[in-house]
């Protein structure tokens, strides 16, 4: 009886040893999965956003900002930012533009491409002011905004849709398009598009310069308005004058460019004068240099004289975004080559 009773209690004891032993294991398994959980889900994100899926979050100008869906209707609000969005294999657009929409380069051969894919685009801001009225109608999935552009609207837009606002000064459209055309790959889960693009881009260029390698003489370009002429700076056509490897004509104020008159242009004399109009696409708009041509300074011209004056798009070519840019180069090629 003694035995059976000592037996009894070594099996209650081994069996509460082997509870004890199972619930540690459990808790420990447990807690483990709490400590990778965090990081199973942020790879999970990570490898969303690198097979253009979502949810995503993008880090923005106004914080960290989750898409939870894949936006079908996006609205950009920044006026520098339409070249952008169009390489972009959307279907619904919304722009706002730095001119009226009758200004504007959207009804040019360069971007007809864009536009004809698109199954909709709406204009909802003209000459750089955002109709809020016409973006809350469009009824945007997503808003994509400027920190200075869109600094007074800011709050306006996120009552309207989910916004993200890009810092101007670490994405500075009007040096380099490129770091923005990442940006919106990131954003919009396109990705392979804006690596593609700058890809060809860059291969473009590259094949233009070495075309242009034996080109003599310097170059300049100005922007042809309809009372003003502006001299173009290195500093500001960099993709030109860095990228094609064009000579500058000397002088102080190629850098960083100015209002010019005729005389200051008989003083830089360039070989080569491409004269970018901003009525290319609309010739009821008069152009002050119509009246310089009249004249005899502007005969005596070396750029005259020897037939070396080359009209072109100056919304397209002397722009910031890729798609003119991307005339740019074509055309400073065609006239050099």
């Amino acid at each position: 009886m003694y035995n059976m009773s000592k037996r009894i209690k070594s099996m209650v004891l081994l069996t509460m040893c082997l509870c004890f032993a199972l619930l540690v294991s459990a808790c420990a398994n447990a807690e483990n999965k709490g400590s990778t959980g965090g990081q199973k889900e942020a790879n999970e994100s990570n490898k969303n956003a690198q097979n253009g899926q979502f949810p995503r979050t993008i880090n923005a100008a106004n914080g960290e900002i989750t898409i939870e869906e894949e936006p079908k209707k996006i609205a950009v609000v920044h006026w520098g930012y339409t070249d952008s969005l169009l390489l972009f294999d959307l279907k619904s657009v919304a722009v706002a533009l730095p001119f009226t929409e009758k200004q504007s380069v959207l009804g040019t051969e360069s971007y007809k491409p864009y536009v004809d894919k698109l199954d909709e685009l709406v204009v909802v801001g003209e000459n750089s002011t955002v109709n809020l009225e016409a973006l809350l109608a469009y009824e945007p999935d997503l808003i994509i905004a400027g920190n200075s552009i869109n600094e007074d609207i800011e709050e306006d837009l996120s009552r309207i849709a989910t916004t993200i606002v890009i810092d101007e000064e670490e994405t500075n459209v009007w040096e380099d398009w490129q770091p923005l055309v990442i940006k919106f790959g990131e954003i919009l889960g396109q990705e392979d598009v804006a690596e593609s693009y700058i890809s060809e881009y860059r291969s473009r260029v590259k094949d233009a310069k070495e075309k242009l390698a034996h080109l003599e003489g310097t170059v300049a370009f100005v922007q042809v308005r309809e009372k003003e002429v502006w001299l173009q700076g290195t500093d500001y056509l960099k993709q030109y004058y860095d990228g094609l490897g064009l000579k500058a004509p000397d002088a102080a104020t190629m850098k960083e460019g100015e209002q010019i008159s005729l005389e200051g242009l008989t003083t830089l004399d360039p070989d080569h004068l491409f004269l970018g109009y901003f009525n290319y696409s609309d010739k009821s708009i008069p152009a002050l240099t119509d009246e310089w041509e009249d004249s005899e300074v502007w005969r005596r011209l070396k750029a005259v004289q020897n037939d070396h004056v080359y009209p072109i798009n100056g919304e397209l070519a002397l722009g910031y975004g890729p798609i003119g840019n991307s005339y740019g180069i074509q055309a400073i090629l065609e006239a050099l080559e």
